[in-house]
């Protein structure tokens, strides 16, 4: 059995920064560090930095006065920006530059009037957070039948923002059908989704070419991790999403000859390398790294680390 393991994979540029960020205020703050939200979506990440003093908070109203505050790789609404303000917080925004780009078209679409609309998943951290720039003016799609049933006050000025996280396929298939409900609807200068979203679904791809089996390493709530899953799946793929080795079934490596692995934007590569190990214990064979965009971008940590 051949092991192919996708190029690129595991932490983006956003990922490492938002982690640094959570490492480096502990050390020069000491524990207890508050962070609003799970800094980024993978268990062991969060698990290792609370050992090391981070608490994962959802209400900043829990939050000691006066406590040094982070805000996830996700993004906040206004609201609990505001309010950390309010009890004293020292802020340390961790929020992922492509992220917070969103963030300012929305604000520079709202100043010109525009109504918006958002493509994203309800519930999802990043989309609170983008929605909560502004209070009134913003309407969430999740598929092309919620484009059906829009309604908006003023459909001659529209514009749209995405998640950055999403499937590019149906991201283009959302907006295809908005810009025919909408013809004069306006997007961002360049796509929402974020580099590092778009250079893992594309080596999933390669994948799915090459194998007969993909192993996404990543946490259920994940959003990127599920996308690249779904990915493999819609070109025909047995794909499989697994928080850690443990979670592999024998029974799914019965018979592969490939078997392909990726991991999402915040999985670290020692759980692919855990992954590795237990195929090889199944009668993995020769691993060998498939070519793919090389990434060397790079985020500063938050003023004041």
């Amino acid at each position: 059995m051949e092991i192919l393991l996708a190029n690129p994979r595991g932490f983006c540029a956003g990922v490492t920064r938002a982690i640094v960020t959570v490492e480096r205020t502990l050390e020069k703050f000491g524990a207890p560090v508050y962070v609003r939200h799970e800094v980024v979506h993978n268990r062991f990440v969060c698990d290792e930095l609370r050992a090391k003093g981070a608490i994962f908070i959802e209400d900043v109203t829990v939050v000691p006065f006066g406590s040094v505050l982070i805000f996830s790789a996700h993004g906040v609404p206004k609201s609990v920006q505001h309010e950390a303000e309010a009890r004293g917080c020292r802020i340390f925004d961790a929020t992922c530059p492509l992220v917070t780009k969103v963030h300012m078209e929305v604000k520079r679409m709202r100043e010109k009037g525009r109504e918006i609309v958002m493509i994203g998943h309800q519930g999802h951290p990043e989309v609170e957070g983008t929605m909560g720039q502004c209070e009134t003016g913003i309407h969430l799609v999740e598929n092309i039948d919620d484009v059906a049933t829009l309604q908006v006050m003023t459909p001659e000025k529209v514009s749209f923002v995405t998640q950055t996280t999403l499937s590019i396929t149906d991201v283009h298939e959302i907006v295809d059908h908005l810009r025919r409900r909408f013809p004069n609807i306006r997007g961002p200068k360049k796509d929402d989704i974020c580099y590092a979203t778009q250079n893992r679904q594309n080596a999933i791809r390669e994948l799915a070419a090459a194998c007969d089996l993909a192993l996404v390493v990543g946490s259920p709530n994940s959003s990127n991790s599920r996308r690249l899953c779904e990915v493999a799946a819609s070109l025909g793929m047995e794909a499989y999403l697994v928080d850690s080795a443990d979670e592999i079934q024998d029974e799914w490596l019965w018979g592969k000859a490939r078997v392909g692995v990726s991991a999402g934007a915040s999985a670290p590569e020692k759980l692919v390398e855990e992954v590795i190990e237990r195929l090889d214990r199944n009668g993995g064979g020769a691993v060998k790294e498939l070519p793919g965009d090389e990434e060397n971008i790079h985020f500063p940590l938050p003023k004041g680390l």
